[in-house]
């Protein structure tokens, strides 16, 4: 999917796959007809960020492309392409989980957990707890995390524990 998405072309995920050049070439065809709004979905935000110079996250934050629509070196171009295509969606999700982590800034001190967030990695949040905490620290954390921002597809939130990312195991309820 992400490969396709940023202009991954047939030669390339025959290269990275079991798949031939023919193979590879089929699967990009029928992937797209399968899912003809991705498609579009990229061409539109390909133009839209030439024509504007720039996209927005759903919550409005901007990433500028300026001079995408005159750029002249394909090399260039075609990676301000792959980067206006990432912008709103990564740009959301940085988006959302900033928001998450500001209500569970507020959140852990109100409840009385001693549970302190060490640092966001990507789409997740690390924290630190004492064991005897942990089930209600993952239960605040899922719930702030899963509400930080209200999309047409619910937050979904998982949580996992161990003493280093190595054993970590889900957390369960």
């Amino acid at each position: 999917n992400f490969g396709l998405m940023y202009g991954m072309g047939a030669f390339r995920l025959a290269r990275d796959s079991d798949l031939t050049l023919a193979q590879a070439e089929d699967f990009i065809k029928r992937y797209f007809e399968r899912f003809p709004r991705v498609r579009a979905y990229l061409e539109e935000t390909k133009i839209r960020a030439a024509d504007q110079g720039y996209l927005e996250t759903l919550l409005g934050r901007r990433r500028y492309f300026i001079g995408l629509g005159s750029q002249r070196n394909q090399q260039i171009k075609n990676r301000q392409l792959r980067e206006a295509i990432n912008a709103p969606v990564q740009g959301t999700a940085a988006d959302i989980i900033k928001l998450a982590m500001l209500a569970l800034n507020k959140a852990l001190p109100a409840s009385g957990l001693k549970a302190r967030m060490l640092l966001q990695v990507h789409d997740e949040l690390v924290f630190e707890c004492p064991q005897r905490e942990l089930l209600a620290t993952a239960a605040l954390v899922m719930d702030k995390m899963s509400a930080a921002y209200k999309l047409d597809v619910p937050l979904k939130t998982e949580a996992s524990a161990g003493v280093n990312w190595g054993k970590m195991k889900p957390v369960e309820f």
